[in-house]
């Protein structure tokens, strides 16, 4: 089975963060309903990749699920009087993931500028890569962008209520020939433009899965499209 692993989100809780900055929503009063339908469609989108870590994404559904029905539920009060909010386990966890990540990313920061001041005289020797960084492969593009491009091209196959089983090969291999003989032809084309004559979901999926290993090594680029679900793929000279 081929499994993939999103580095944009390390777990859950980085997936709130992105919801609540991208909607500009108030960490400390956080739409529960409105954060688990955005969660659970991700989760969702996730489950149709078959990555191998819906596990930690299912628990905290499970969780925001939980404090939904609390909201629903009459007020609760502690022993001083005071309004016991169903969310405040959460909003601690998310700040104190919060400032562990801002302290990362700093952390992170300082050694690049250090290297620039004191290194190794030996650089020479050290195994280089010379490979694209990945804002420049992904022009205003965030995971979340592909993910719901991936939905909305799956949601468009008819779904078949009976049928018969078949077996079907498609391999990553395949599709990235598919890819990249299409943009020989073309400069750049949409994703849903692609997989628009693909009827089936499998096909479609491996599809995907061929255009994330294409950016991987630095193959293919994406960019924003007018079309709010969609991106466009463009090939790299150097790829």
């Amino acid at each position: 089975m081929y499994k993939i692993k999103l580095n944009n989100f390390e777990g859950p809780l980085d997936l709130l963060l992105f919801f609540i900055k991208r909607d500009e929503l108030d960490i400390y009063d956080i739409p529960i309903s409105y954060i688990t339908t955005e969660f659970m469609n991700y989760l969702q989108m996730l489950q149709e990749l078959d990555l191998d870590i819906v596990g930690e994404f299912i628990l905290m559904a499970s969780t925001l699920m939980q404090i939904k029905v609390k909201m629903l539920l009459p007020k609760e009060y502690n022993e001083k009087g005071e309004e016991i909010d169903p969310r405040a386990d959460l909003v601690a966890a998310l700040l104190e993931y919060k400032r562990y990540k801002e302290m990362a990313e700093e952390l992170s920061i300082n050694e690049s500028n250090t290297r620039m001041l004191s290194f190794r005289s030996n650089f020479d020797a050290d195994e280089k890569e010379n490979f694209p960084e990945l804002e420049v492969l992904l022009k205003n593009i965030s995971v979340y962008d592909l993910m719901k491009a991936f939905r909305k091209a799956v949601e468009a196959v008819p779904r078949k209520v009976f049928h018969n089983v078949e077996l079907f090969n498609v391999t990553i291999e395949e599709q990235i020939n598919f890819v990249q003989n299409i943009l020989i032809a073309k400069k750049e084309v949409n994703f849903i433009e692609l997989v628009k004559e693909m009827n089936d979901k499998l096909r479609i999926i491996v599809t995907f899965i061929a255009l994330l290993e294409m950016i991987k090594a630095s193959k293919i680029g994406l960019k924003e499209s007018k079309n709010f679900n969609d991106f466009i793929i463009y090939g790299l000279s150097d790829g």
